[in-house]
């Protein structure tokens, strides 16, 4: 089975934060458990380089936008693999091969008859003399009055045309903009409204989709689709590929989702592979992104692949993230109220980040990141119980056996137990239920420290040594199990693990244990003073009283 997983492409316009990584860090969970079960993973993403949010931070410093892309598309990479991101390919797309399949993808849609030119309105701003890009255009969202950008409102997640909008300014100098006629290209999407009520319908029946990928659709649908602008005056970005055109630009919206088919071509090259099978009726695709993504992702993605024939090859699964907070407050990245990923990766273990935001995931509804219940999540859980279990358990076999794991018959139960438990969480991976998945994990660390407490083997040792030799390799079978089933949500800690059992390549099936020495037993986690909770809390405060990032 060929399994496609597409993460979200964050702008290349500001350092990755908290809100980012819940959203994304699914893809990484589901590439990770694939590869362990043998099946044929594509894992890409990229930094998005050409949307108009680059472009104004570049204008804010007075640099080029290739200049900005690269700063945070070199921060992402350097996150992302201090995350244990597994990505088959990262890439961006400012790059000439992403260039050209986007402009191979439009020169099919025009060919089908999915693209179309018309004179239109714009909005001009005057005092800048240009054509606003639709996030230079701010105002009141018509649907619900909040403050909204000309692309999309983030209040009630409507797509928007910047002519939708109450009162609108220019970004640039908070001027309001004139309409102007201009020509561009339309995207026909009005044409796939029954082909995507069908998809819809589809995969509501079965689930396929998370319900507010699926609520948001649905609305878009009853609503009605309108075509969409497909070009845009932009000084950045994919060139339209017609003579006379060439200074207009593919707009963002559907430049952007290309992306994952750019990418696959692009690996496919670079590895001298064939990318076909990823895109067939055959492969189960995973989008995983947050929740202001949805209509991208259900409504414009599909519908630009069914207009380039691959209607086969619509998300199977769509993993779409409500929001994170922080401290009970919407994260800011205007009022620098936010966790920015290089700042908590300098100071604490990848794994507890990766635990704490899937242990927390904002899968069905708003979750929130607190500096105490991060703190206090490590310590009891990682720390606490799996930690515990691991460093008690090989430092008992180190000082009572040698570091030799002892043969003997491990407890049915328990891998009775073991059996079902890869099962069980590997369905709930499979359906998007990551949070779920990593709770009956640590549920079953909870029985394996209370069944070394029961067993009492420090007694049995010298009263019963064949009872002894019975939990202890029952206890290595569990750790050695534990690593595995753990690794796709903490990679590192169960790398440690292999390393200390002197284990080989992960798999996801029931792993048994034979005679063998212990390396280098060390704690597999460093308790957190709790002191580091106000410590944390005063630092959040001071940057979002200080200047903006």
């Amino acid at each position: 089975m060929s399994i496609f997983i597409g993460g979200a492409w964050p702008y290349a316009n500001g350092s990755l934060h908290l809100g980012h990584i819940a959203a994304l860090l699914p893809g990484d969970i589901l590439a990770r458990y694939y590869r362990l079960k043998g099946e044929d993973v594509l894992y890409v993403s990229g930094s998005d380089c050409n949307g108009t949010p680059i472009s104004i931070r570049a204008n804010a410093e007075d640099i080029s936008v290739k200049e900005i892309a690269d700063r945070y598309h070199a921060d992402f990479t350097d996150c992302f693999s201090r995350l244990g991101f597994t990505y088959d390919l990262y890439t961006r797309t400012d790059g000439d091969f992403h260039h050209r399949i986007v402009q191979e993808v439009f020169s099919k849609l025009l060919a089908n008859g999915h693209i179309y030119k018309k004179e239109t309105e714009q909005t001009y701003c005057e005092q800048d003399r240009r054509f606003l890009p639709d996030r230079f255009v701010e105002g009141g969202c018509p649907y619900c009055g909040s403050r909204a950008r000309g692309d999309q409102c983030d209040n009630c997640s409507s797509i928007l045309d910047p002519l939708d909008l109450i009162d609108r300014t220019c970004k640039l100098c908070g001027d309001e903009p004139t309409i102007k006629e201009t020509e561009h290209f339309y995207f026909k999407l009005s044409g796939f409204q029954k082909h995507l009520e069908t998809v819809v319908a589809s995969v509501k029946s079965d689930g396929r989709w998370r319900a507010n990928a699926i609520g948001q659709s649905e609305r878009y649908l009853r609503e009605g689709l309108h075509d969409r602008a497909a070009s845009r005056d932009l000084p950045n970005g994919v060139s339209i590929p017609l003579k006379g055109y060439e200074e207009k630009k593919v707009y963002v919206w559907i430049e952007a989702v290309i992306g994952y088919y750019s990418a696959s071509k692009e690996w496919a090259e670079l590895n001298a592979q064939d990318d076909a099978s990823f895109w067939n009726e055959n492969t189960v695709s995973y989008y995983v992104h947050g929740k202001d993504n949805i209509p991208f992702h259900t409504i414009i993605w599909p519908a630009i692949l069914m207009g380039i024939d691959k209607a086969n090859s619509v998300p199977s699964r769509v993993i779409s993230n409500e929001y994170l907070t922080l401290e009970k407050r919407k994260l800011s990245t205007s009022q620098n109220w936010a966790v920015w990923v290089p700042y908590i990766l300098d100071r604490y273990h990848p794994d507890s980040l990766r635990y704490f935001l899937t242990a927390n995931a904002p899968e069905n509804r708003d979750a929130d990141f607190s500096w105490r219940e991060f703190i206090y999540s490590h310590n009891s859980e990682l720390l606490g119980a799996y930690g515990n279990f691991v460093n008690r358990t090989l430092k008992f076999v180190e000082k009572s056996y040698d570091g030799i794991i002892p043969l003997a018959k491990v407890n049915w139960e328990i891998k009775s137990s073991v059996s079902q438990l890869y099962i069980s969480t590997g369905r709930l991976i499979e359906n998007g239920h990551f949070k779920e998945s990593l709770e009956a994990i640590f549920g079953f660390i909870r029985q394996a420290n209370k069944y070394f407490d029961e067993e009492r083997p420090w007694i049995q040792v010298k009263e019963d040594q064949a009872a002894c030799d019975v939990t202890m390799a029952t206890s290595i079978y569990i750790i050695a199990n534990l690593a595995q089933l753990l690794s796709p949500f903490l990679p590192f800690s169960s790398d440690e693990v292999k390393g200390m059992l002197g284990l080989g390549e992960f798999k996801w099936k029931e792993l048994s244990i034979s005679e063998c020495q212990l390396y280098n037993v060390r704690p597999l986690f460093e308790r957190i003073d709790v002191a580091q909770i106000n410590e944390e809390l005063e630092q959040l405060a001071k940057q979002s009283n200080g200047s903006n990032r």
